[in-house]
């Protein structure tokens, strides 16, 4: 089985020194770019977090702080990750959830503005999930027939995951062999950012998905109180997520060329009252 690609495709995995989004740091990445005539191109790097690895990260992964002490920081490798990444789609094991949102975080941070404009997006362990119920390593008992070795290390885990999918498209003819196809099927309902903190409803409008405000239509929350926007960026929220409502906001006031006179003075107002 081939994967039907019209652009490169990226498999990759992170392991991290934790599982929170905004504040926890990649300490291995493996990347697998796969092109649409079947040529591969791999890279594994050992990343020095520049914090402490926790005992129970390390635990899993088994890398510890005097193995990344002397590695480069994602800051410095982040123009050749982003190099590698551009142009292409992403895919990955619970990548949708974690691994994109937390490779998003990691780029904003070394100053590169990564979007998933024009990108999609293939979460194979949602594919797995859907059909079989299992973990990374039962998925490939269970597609591929073999044993993982070397479970949790981001390179073994990047290739197991490329393979499970290869063989998820053997397995189940209804799955379509394209990225949007599998982009689609993959996904856990559409989400405005990386972390779902902001959910688009059926009509295409952004809402919130938690606190006070949660199912509400966010230009409206952002109409009637304008330093819930502030309380976000200045919160421990994901960079990505503050950078999409940023966007929303930016968005509402700026007048259009259809506007008239006065619905471009009062949006003009309304730019002013949100300040």
């Amino acid at each position: 089985m081939k994967l039907n690609l019209t652009k490169p495709i990226v498999f990759f995995d992170l392991e991290t020194t934790g599982v929170n989004i905004a504040t926890d740091r990649v300490v291995e990445i493996s990347i697998l770019k796969v092109f649409p005539n079947g040529n591969k191109e791999s890279k594994t790097w050992l990343v020095n977090p520049e914090v402490e690895i926790p005992a129970e990260a390390s635990a899993i992964h088994t890398i510890t702080n005097e193995q990344v002490v002397t590695e480069p920081t994602f800051k410095e490798l982040a123009p050749e990750i982003d190099k590698m990444i551009a142009g292409c789609d992403l895919a990955g094991f619970n990548s949708n959830r974690f691994d994109i949102p937390l490779l998003a975080e990691e780029l904003m941070r070394a100053g590169i503005d990564f979007d998933m404009k024009d990108r999609k997006a293939i979460d194979v362990q949602v594919i797995f999930h859907k059909k079989e119920q299992r973990t990374l390593g039962a998925g490939y008992q269970f597609y591929c027939g073999k044993e993982l070795e070397g479970a949790h290390g981001a390179e073994a885990d990047t290739n197991a995951t490329y393979e499970i999918l290869l063989a998820q498209l053997e397995k189940y003819e209804d799955i379509e062999n394209s990225v949007a196809a599998l982009s689609e099927y993959s996904s856990h309902g559409k989400r405005a950012d990386f972390a779902g903190f902001i959910l688009m409803n059926e009509d295409g409008q952004e809402i919130f998905s938690f606190g006070k405000h949660k199912g509400r239509i966010v230009e409206e929350v952002l109409k009637e109180n304008p330093g819930y926007n502030n309380w976000i960026q200045n919160a421990d929220f994901p960079l990505y997520t503050k950078k999409v409502l940023q966007t929303i906001k930016e968005r509402m006031v700026q007048p259009k060329e259809t506007l008239s006179e006065t619905e471009k003075l009062q949006a003009l107002q309304q730019k002013f009252n949100l300040r």
